[in-house]
C-alpha cells in the first residue's frame, strides 16, 4: 500500500478541493457484516474505505494531470437511478454544513443529483449549521441557509425541505418567516426521550412531520475527518484539509418502505500552510 498511499498523498498535496463519494453502502460487504455503533463510526469507516480503494486505483494519467479538484469516487459503487424506476423511489437527504457558507447547499444538492442520475431530490433536511462558542442558534443565523434551500425548491431541485433539532420557539419563528415552510423537523431522542408537548402541538397544527434521529451534534468535525484521512493516506498533510459539507442520502422503494441504497457525499478544502 506504500506506493499507492504515496501517490494519493502527492495528489492531495496539490489539489485544492476533494470530492468524496462512497456509492451505495449496501453493496459494501465489510460494512454490512460489522455494524458500526454510531453514525460517526460508520462515516469514518466509509471515508477510510473509500480512500483506500481509490488510492489502489490511481492511474498514471491522473498523476500527470495533478487535478486541482480531486474526485475520490469508486465507479463500481455508484448506482444511478433509471428514469423508469424514478417514480417508484423516494430520494431523501440530510445535509451537514461544516463551514459557514450557505452556497455549499446548492453544490451539495447538485452533486447528489448528478451522482444518482436524477433531476430532483424528494426531501432535504438541514442539520443546524455550527455556531461559534457562546452564540445561540437563531432565526437570523438560519435565514441564509433556508433561503438557499427555498431557491432550490423554486428551481425544482428539491420537493420538500425540513429542519433538525429546532425547539418549538425557533421552529415557529422559521415557519412564520419562511416562504417555503418546513415540512419536517427531526428531534434527537438522546436529548429528549419524549417529544416536547409544545413542539408536538405546534407541529400537529401546521402539519409538520416530527421525525427522530441519532446523529451527534457534529457528525463530521475537522479532527475526525483528518484522522480518517491520515489512517488511509499517512503521507497526506492532513492539517491542511478541512471538511466543508457532508450529505447522507437514502433511496427508498415507496411501495415497500425498504432502503434500496444509501451513501455519503462530502467536500473538503485544502488551505495550504503558509
Amino acid at each position: 500500500m506504500g506506493t499507492e498511499s504515496g501517490s494519493a498523498g502527492v495528489l492531495l498535496g496539490q489539489a485544492g478541493i476533494l470530492n468524496l463519494q462512497t456509492g451505495n453502502l449496501l453493496n459494501w460487504g465489510r460494512l454490512r457484516k460489522k455494524c458500526p455503533a454510531t453514525p460517526s463510526e460508520e462515516l469514518r469507516d466509509c471515508i477510510k474505505k473509500t480512500l483506500n480503494e481509490w488510492s489502489s486505483k490511481i492511474s498514471p494519467d491522473l498523476m500527470q494531470e495533478m487535478p486541482k479538484i480531486l474526485e475520490c469516487t469508486l465507479a463500481q459503487a455508484i448506482e444511478k437511478i433509471s428514469p423508469e424506476e424514478r417514480e417508484e423511489l423516494k430520494v431523501s437527504a440530510k445535509l451537514f454544513i461544516a463551514g459557514s457558507n450557505s452556497s455549499s447547499i446548492r453544490e451539495a444538492v447538485n452533486m447528489t443529483c448528478s451522482a444518482l442520475g436524477i433531476d430532483q431530490l424528494d426531501s432535504v433536511i438541514i442539520a443546524p449549521p455550527p455556531t461559534e462558542d457562546g452564540i445561540n442558534l437563531s432565526l437570523e443565523y438560519l435565514q441564509p441557509y433556508w433561503a438557499e434551500l427555498e431557491n432550490l425548491v423554486q428551481n425544482k431541485k428539491i420537493v420538500a425541505i425540513g429542519t433538525s433539532d429546532l425547539d418549538k420557539a425557533l421552529l415557529e419563528q422559521l415557519f412564520l418567516w419562511a416562504q417555503v415552510k418546513p415540512s419536517s423537523n427531526q428531534v434527537n431522542l438522546a436529548s429528549c426521550c419524549v417529544m416536547p408537548p409544545d413542539l408536538t402541538a405546534f407541529a400537529k397544527e401546521f402539519d409538520i412531520q416530527l421525525l427522530t434521529h441519532n446523529d451527534p451534534k457534529e457528525l463530521l468535525c475537522e479532527a475526525s475527518f483528518q484522522e480518517a484521512v491520515q489512517e488511509s493516506i499517512p503521507e497526506c498533510q492532513v492539517h491542511e484539509w478541512t471538511p466543508l459539507w457532508l450529505l447522507r442520502y437514502s433511496v427508498i422503494v415507496k411501495s415497500r418502505g425498504i432502503i434500496k441504497s444509501k451513501g455519503y457525499i462530502l467536500q473538503a478544502r485544502r488551505i495550504p500552510s503558509s
